[in-house]
């Protein structure tokens, strides 16, 4: 694991990122510093250590909310079906069960 030297509100943080995660940890720096600053700026907090639990839950307040609007839009949608070449190979009985309904049903011409 690699280490990167970040800035958050002024100060330097030395952070242990992945190989393939630094563009990832940087972006989610910079928000942690902006969301910091904005808290900051407005100058009704001044510990640093208050503006930190203030911005952590900002940032998680806003992804819960997020999560709640992507769930609520997956519940939302149709399901998907299967195509048929993709229920074959879901269950092997499957076409064997079709070929029988469709026997069953061609034998008297009704649907039920």
């Amino acid at each position: 694991m690699k280490q990167i030297e970040v800035q958050i509100m002024g100060q330097s943080y030395l952070l242990g990122c992945p190989e393939d995660g630094e563009a990832q940890l940087r972006s989610a720096v910079e928000r942690v510093d902006a969301a910091m600053c904005k808290i900051r700026d407005a100058g009704k907090v001044k510990a640093r250590d208050r503006i930190a639990v203030l911005a952590s839950l900002n940032l998680a307040f806003d992804l819960v909310q997020a999560e709640a609007a992507s769930a609520a839009q997956a519940a939302a949608a149709p399901a998907p079906t299967p195509a048929a070449d993709d229920a074959n190979t879901t269950d092997p009985r499957l076409p064997q069960l079709i070929r029988r309904l469709d026997q069953v049903l061609a034998g008297d011409g009704h649907l039920l």
